[in-house]
C-alpha cells in the first residue's frame, strides 16, 4: 500500500480539542509527489487508519498492518504528564504563588512539548519514566513563556486556553512572579527528580534547556519580535530567526532532552534535533495561519492579535497559499529525519508531526 493509497482512503472528520477527540493521523513519510493539503476550506482534518511504513528505492512497503492508535497514545501520555505536573507543584505556603503557578500550568493545553520529549526518549530506547521530569520541566517553561507573553507590557492578552490570563486573575505582579517561579523550578525538577540517568547526561540536558530559552533561544526571538512590530521592511530571513528562536527552540529542546535522557547516540540526538527544528517552525507557520483564519472561540485565545499589533507573520509576507506550501515542505523535511529509525518506535513522532500540522487551535 503506497502513501497515495492511504490518501485515497481518507475520510473527513472535524478536529476538536485534544481531550474531546483525536483522530488517527498518517505516520507514513510524505512523498514529494503526494501533496498533503493543509486547512481545507471546510476546516476539516483527514482521519486515517495508520500503518507503519519504511521506504526503500522510492517505494513504500507496509511492514505491519497493526494500527497505531494515536488517540489512545495522546490521551494516555497527556494524562501521565498532567498527573506528574499536578504532583510536582502542590499547594503549599505561600499559597497565592502556588495557586497562580498551578492555575496556568494545569489549565489544559495540548501538551505537545512533553509528549515530544517522551516520544523521543522511547524512540532511542529509553523508558517513559526516565523522560517525565524533563518533559514536565519543558512544559513549566512553556507555561512561564505564556504567562509573560500575555502581560500588558508584552502581547496584552486577556484570554488563554479559553480562560482569563494569569494576570487577569492574580494581578500583574503575581503573574510575573509565577512565571519566574515556574522557570526556576523547572531546572530544579530536572536535576532532582530524574532517576536512572548518568549525571553527565542530566548536566547536558540542563545546558540544552537553558540555551533554548535564554539570549540564544526564546528570549532572543522574543526581543527581535518586539523590535519588528510596525516595521515595514521585515524580510523572510528575520521572520525565520524570530520563530526558530521564539517557538522552535523550546520544541527542539523537548525532543533533544528526550533523546539525551533515553541514552541516544550523538547521531540520533542530532537527527532528532533537525526533526524538531522543522516541526518547531511548522508549529509557528500553522499558528500564523490559524490566527487569521479562526475565531477566538475556536482558538481559545484572542484571534487576529498579530494583525492588530502589526506583527510580521508568514501569511503577511507570503500569503496564505504559500504559507501552506511552506508548511508542507516542513512536514516533509521533518519526516525525512525519522527515516532511519525503527518505524514502529517512530510512529508517535510521525503522528505528532501531523497533529501539529493539522491542529485547529
Amino acid at each position: 500500500m503506497t502513501w497515495a493509497n492511504l490518501m485515497l482512503n481518507t475520510t473527513l472528520s472535524p478536529l476538536i480539542p485534544l481531550y474531546h477527540t483525536l483522530s488517527s493521523l498518517p505516520i507514513a513519510p510524505k512523498r514529494a509527489r503526494d501533496k498533503l493539503v493543509l486547512f481545507s476550506s471546510s476546516s476539516s482534518l483527514p482521519s486515517f487508519s495508520v500503518s507503519a511504513v519504511s521506504t526503500k528505492e522510492d517505494t513504500a512497503h507496509v511492514i505491519t498492518q497493526d494500527t497505531f492508535d494515536f488517540k489512545a497514545y495522546m490521551l494516555h501520555k497527556a494524562n501521565t504528564v498532567n498527573q506528574a505536573l499536578d504532583a510536582a507543584i502542590a499547594l503549599r505556603d505561600p499559597e497565592k504563588i502556588h495557586q497562580a503557578m498551578r492555575y496556568s500550568l494545569l489549565a489544559g493545553g495540548k501538551r505537545v512539548r512533553p509528549l515530544l520529549c517522551i516520544a523521543a526518549c522511547e524512540l532511542v530506547g529509553g523508558a517513559e519514566e526516565t523522560a517525565i521530569p524533563a518533559a514536565c520541566a519543558v512544559e513549566m517553561i512553556h507555561t512561564m513563556s505564556l504567562i509573560h507573553d500575555d502581560l500588558p507590557c508584552m502581547d496584552n492578552d486577556d484570554l488563554r486556553r479559553g480562560k482569563p490570563t494569569n494576570h487577569k486573575v492574580f494581578g500583574e505582579d503575581v503573574a510575573v512572579l509565577a512565571g519566574d517561579a515556574l522557570l526556576a523550578f523547572a531546572f530544579e525538577h530536572v536535576a532532582v527528580a530524574t532517576k536512572g540517568v548518568a549525571a553527565a547526561r542530566v548536566v547536558r540536558a540542563v545546558g540544552e534547556l537553558a540555551k533554548s530559552i535564554g539570549g540564544e533561544g526564546l528570549v532572543a526571538g522574543q526581543v527581535v519580535d518586539i523590535d519588528s512590530e510596525g516595521v515595514s521592511n521585515v524580510g523572510l530571513e528575520r521572520l525565520e530567526f524570530i520563530h526558530l528562536h521564539k517557538t522552535a527552540a523550546l520544541l527542539e529542546a523537548a525532543v533533544v532532552l528526550g533523546a539525551i535522557m533515553g541514552g541516544g547516540t550523538e547521531e540520533e540526538v542530532e537527527k532528532l534535533r533537525k526533526f524538531a527544528r522543522s516541526i518547531g517552525l511548522l508549529f509557528q507557520v500553522v499558528d500564523d495561519i490559524l490566527d487569521v483564519t479562526k475565531s477566538s472561540e475556536e482558538l481559545g485565545k484572542t484571534a487576529g492579535k498579530d494583525l492588530v499589533a502589526d506583527k510580521v507573520t508568514y501569511p503577511k509576507l507570503l500569503g496564505i497559499h504559500e504559507s501552506k506550501e511552506f508548511a508542507d515542505k516542513l512536514i516533509e523535511d521533518a519526516k525525512e529525519q525519522l527515516a532511519g529509525f525503527d518505524p514502529l518506535k517512530a510512529a508517535p513522532l510521525f503522528a505528532l508531526t501531523n497533529y501539529i500540522a493539522y491542529r485547529q487551535n
